[in-house]
């Protein structure tokens, strides 16, 4: 009877230093794990560094080790798809390349995936020890926005790094939009879901790719992605304002037959202005996210382009 085999997916952008040693620590667990049949499969992000040539040297080494080479930087969500799409395993895990997602969990992941009838375990951090503050604080209020204004099944502090089965993977692979949000179409997708719970890690090697602005831009990915509430604050906004000029002109008319038509006041009527003006470009730029978006689905680009396989150089 053959073994059921796991694909490791490592979505890779300038991991020359870390990738070796993640390397080595994969290839330690899955020593550890006898029952099962691995293969590794990482995905080069258009790095500008010589990830891809590590990548061709563990390829030669151990043929169990796949590689995916996209012609550019087409960002760590079109790099996860690309390696659920081509991952061949009977379970799917999704994994960094800095060991913040500890290999350690595997076994465990795939025992309570075996011996229950979940069909994912997922990891989340339940500290975020060695991140500023600042970073913390803002990304567990979007976890706090998103769950309420949309139906996406967010759990704050959950990672990429899970292990799914060949079900849910497929289902996942048939979701092709472009503008992706894994973490919300994880939990889309449904599916039953364990969590396991651990202490944030710091890096191996190497500098985070994710600055304070690539995260804020990726959290209003999401929310555009899940939710139209954004298009429903900006109506109701709309209707405030209609409402407040409404009352506004009955208290002028009023004012103006009581009392005349003083003609001070203007420094006010101009911050009013402006005020009037800025909401409305706000609004404006609400819709124009949502355009957007339209607009690039409806190109249908795909979403990634490979360059280079482990294939091509044999």
């Amino acid at each position: 009877m053959a073994k059921e085999k796991i694909s490791i997916i490592v979505p890779c952008y300038n991991e020359e230093e870390s990738l070796p040693i993640f390397y080595e620590e994969i290839i330690s667990i899955a020593k550890s794990m006898k029952k099962v049949d691995f293969e590794f499969l990482f995905v080069d992000d258009g790095s500008r560094d010589n990830t891809l040539e590590v990548m061709r040297a563990l390829s030669k080494k151990d043929k169990r080790v796949r590689y995916i080479s996209f012609s550019r930087n087409f960002g760590k969500e079109a790099a996860m798809y690309a390696g659920l799409e081509n991952a061949i395993g009977d379970y799917v895990a999704v994994m960094d390349a800095d060991l913040q997602d500890p290999p350690t969990l595997l076994p465990v992941m795939y025992k309570d995936i075996k011996e229950s009838l979940y069909d994912c375990v997922a990891t989340r951090r339940v500290s975020r020890v060695g991140e500023p503050k600042i970073r913390s604080f803002f990304a567990r209020q979007f976890y706090k926005i998103i769950n309420k204004i949309s139906k996406a099944d967010i759990v704050d502090g959950a990672r990429d790094f899970r292990l799914m089965t060949r079900q849910m993977v497929d289902s996942i692979v048939g979701m092709r939009e472009y503008n992706r949000f894994s973490k919300g179409i994880f939990g889309w997708v449904g599916f039953k879901t364990k969590w396991l719970e651990y202490e944030n890690i710091e890096r191996v090697a190497g500098v985070t790719k994710w600055s304070f602005w690539k995260l804020f831009l990726y959290s209003i990915e999401g929310i555009i992605a899940f939710s139209t509430a954004p298009l429903v604050i900006a109506s109701i906004i709309g209707m405030l304002f209609l409402l407040i000029a409404f009352i506004l002109i009955i208290v002028i008319i009023v004012k103006t037959l009581a009392f005349g038509d003083p003609t001070a006041g203007w420094p006010s009527l101009v911050c009013i202005i402006f005020f009037v003006s800025g909401i409305q470009l706000f609004c404006i730029g609400i819709i124009g996210q949502y355009l957007s978006k339209t607009y690039l689905e409806t190109k249908g680009r795909p979403i990634y382009i490979v360059r280079e396989r482990e294939t091509d150089k044999k």
